[in-house]
């Protein structure tokens, strides 16, 4: 794997024009996975030491951070990010913070999962940024309070070691650590500013709340399922379509450029385990000049098994959920939806329940992750 390109150091004073014109950023192996502390899954950043200029929950937004020079509050300039007051020494005769000063703040990772990758991006704090973070997970059951996170019986685990970071960057992270988290604590180390988390990774889901539920979407991001590839993503990225809820804007879909020859465009999925399929939606909503002429779906069982389609060449309708109810249950480990000839889904719901197998595997790999 080739190395994760790093940034130090100020970025220049604003200048005006654009703000992101020398904005530092890179293309991270990583960011093609499910962001786990999205806030449509669930996530929130439920505690900070200080957030004295910056409110914590901008950590979280959904959008980039966005730039305003003449936007000024009582407390001073308001950034679209978390940030703390400056730290100061114990006396005038040491007036700086020590090394082991620090802000944190803890995030609720709206789905847990496997951690591979994070990036703590400091957009438009140029001279404010800090001068190094570092990243803590925990896996605690149920919903803990801040205060019984920050026990002392908690155990966390390095993620980021305190690494130096650079200011108007993305500063991206890779993750070895194969561990089922829920939690993150990020510290920034003295103080300073953060505009945006992203932690990338596969959820893993609880094997034994899904076998009460009994019947569930077998490809929802929230439920562990996966988009593994498709053919296009210059739009919008198919991951979308397994996000929960539905769609409120054309943007929260998957939509392909236009094509001008007869090829057709798809996307691949890998579900929670392996599972029996029994009724299915593919959803255009909002999609109304846009969305798919025709879709088809197809199963596997298993990486090398043949792929049997379960729902023909169908014509959509724009703007509107189109439900099949299957003759008889399909066992399946992928699933794949192709579109004809282009356009967009905003959604696909695979409805069924895990195999004795399915659940098996997924009770194994949810305790060999410390679950």
């Amino acid at each position: 794997m080739a190395a994760i390109p790093t940034f130090t150091g100020d970025a220049n004073p604003y200048g005006g024009g654009d703000p992101y014109a020398d904005y530092r950023t890179a293309d991270f192996p990583f960011t093609h996975l499910a962001d786990l502390a999205d806030r449509q899954l669930g996530a929130a950043v439920i505690a900070a030491n200080d957030e004295f200029f910056a409110e914590r929950e901008n950590l979280l937004l959904p959008h980039r951070a966005e730039f305003h020079p003449e936007h000024f509050g009582h407390k001073g300039k308001i950034m679209d990010g978390w940030e703390t007051r400056r730290r100061r020494g114990a006396s005038a005769g040491h007036p700086w913070p020590t090394a082991d000063d620090h802000d944190w703040a803890l995030v609720r990772l709206g789905a847990p999962g496997v951690i591979r990758g994070i990036v703590v991006d400091t957009a438009h704090f140029r001279g404010n940024y800090p001068q190094a973070v570092s990243v803590e997970g925990t896996s605690v059951p149920g919903t803990p309070s801040p205060e019984e996170l920050l026990g002392d019986d908690v155990k966390w685990t390095t993620l980021v070691p305190r690494t130096p970071v650079g200011g108007h960057a993305a500063n991206g992270f890779s993750v070895s650590v194969e561990q089922r988290f829920t939690h993150l604590r990020v510290n920034q180390h003295p103080d300073g500013g953060i505009a945006r988390l992203r932690v990338y990774g596969e959820v893993v889901p609880d094997p034994a709340w899904l076998a009460t539920l009994g019947t569930f979407d077998v490809v929802a991001l929230e439920n562990g399922g996966r988009a593994e590839d498709a053919s296009d993503r210059f739009y919008s990225p198919p991951s979308n379509t397994i996000r929960p809820g539905r769609s409120r804007r054309m943007d929260d879909a998957w939509e392909t450029r236009r094509r001008r020859d007869q090829g057709n465009d798809w996307i691949r999925y890998r579900l929670v385990a392996q599972s029996e399929i029994r009724a299915l939606e593919i959803d255009t909503a909002y999609l109304k000049g846009n969305s798919a002429g025709w879709a088809s779906v197809s199963v596997r069982d298993g990486e090398d098994g043949e792929w049997t389609e379960i729902v023909p060449r169908t014509r959509l309708q724009p703007d509107t959920n189109h439900r099949f109810v299957l003759s008889a249950p399909a066992v399946a480990t992928h699933a794949r939806v192709d579109i004809h000839p282009d356009g967009g889904i905003t959604r696909l719901r695979l409805h069924g329940s895990l195999t004795d197998a399915g659940a098996t595997g997924l009770a194994a790999r949810h305790q060999e992750l410390g679950g």
